[in-house]
């Protein structure tokens, strides 16, 4: 999972994405539908906290509040791990933020259905592989990017140029601070030192690395940057939206 429309970015997996040399061949947009899970028998007055990924917490945020719980909300690694980790441990006043289909796995009765702030919400998931695929022009492609500059913010304006002028359409963009290089530094003699963090850019575009106006894109960009990776070009997720639903 890279982003949620109500919880936003999810942001160590973009970290990871830069770390991992893995190539996304792959997305799927995925409507989200969250459960309230405890153990048969437990009811929600009984509860002191409520575990689940941080992600699932924050996109059940006000929901919860108004379940009238007042109850600690603490992050695990995973939704299904937090049911099974309920269950695992006979905790009778904890319940976990999870699917259905982990309440039918681990055991668990569901309190309450659908507890998600926003029935459209949808979670943007990529597929990774160890190789890339070979990008085509036959159906509508997106291609992942992830760059660094030297020469400070203009910078930036001058890559999005390169897309604006060929007419790609950018999906996304998303800053992370640069780990090995985290200030810049900017010597002014009138006013002293300037401190600006520096940032590597991920941009998600509409265009196959198939295509001549991407190639020559990246070519541009390559020119303003000091890094530049391509994370991949692959197919976008043209299913139809549907929201999520109890069935």
């Amino acid at each position: 999972p890279v982003e949620n429309s109500l919880g936003g970015s999810i942001h160590r997996n973009y970290d990871l994405l830069l770390r991992h040399r893995l190539h996304i061949v792959g997305e799927v947009q995925l409507p989200v539908h969250h459960c309230l899970l405890a153990l048969p028998g437990v009811r929600k007055e009984y509860l002191a906290r409520v575990i689940s990924h941080p992600q699932a917490l924050s996109q059940c945020e006000h929901t919860l509040t108004k379940l009238g719980l007042n109850v600690t909300r603490e992050a695990v690694d995973d939704t299904a791990g937090a049911a099974e980790y309920i269950a695992a441990n006979n905790l009778r006043d904890t319940a976990a933020i999870a699917s259905a289909r982990a309440a039918e796995l681990y055991g668990l009765q569901i309190l309450a259905d659908g507890i998600q702030d926003d029935s459209s919400n949808v979670t943007r998931f990529v597929m990774l592989a160890r190789e890339p695929i070979i990008p085509r022009t036959d159906r509508p492609f997106k291609t992942s990017i992830v760059f660094a500059h030297d020469k400070g913010t203009s910078v930036l304006f001058k890559v999005l140029s390169a897309f604006a002028f060929r007419n790609i359409s950018l999906t996304k963009i998303e800053s992370r601070p640069h780990r090995n290089r985290p200030i810049r530094l900017v010597d002014d003699a009138n006013v002293g030192t300037a401190k600006h963090f520096e940032y590597m850019f991920y941009v998600d575009f509409e265009a196959s690395m198939a295509e001549v106006r991407a190639q020559n894109a990246l070519a541009e960009v390559q020119e303003f940057t000091s890094f530049l990776r391509v994370l991949g070009s692959y197919p976008m997720d043209m299913t139809p939206w549907c929201p999520s639903s109890g069935d």
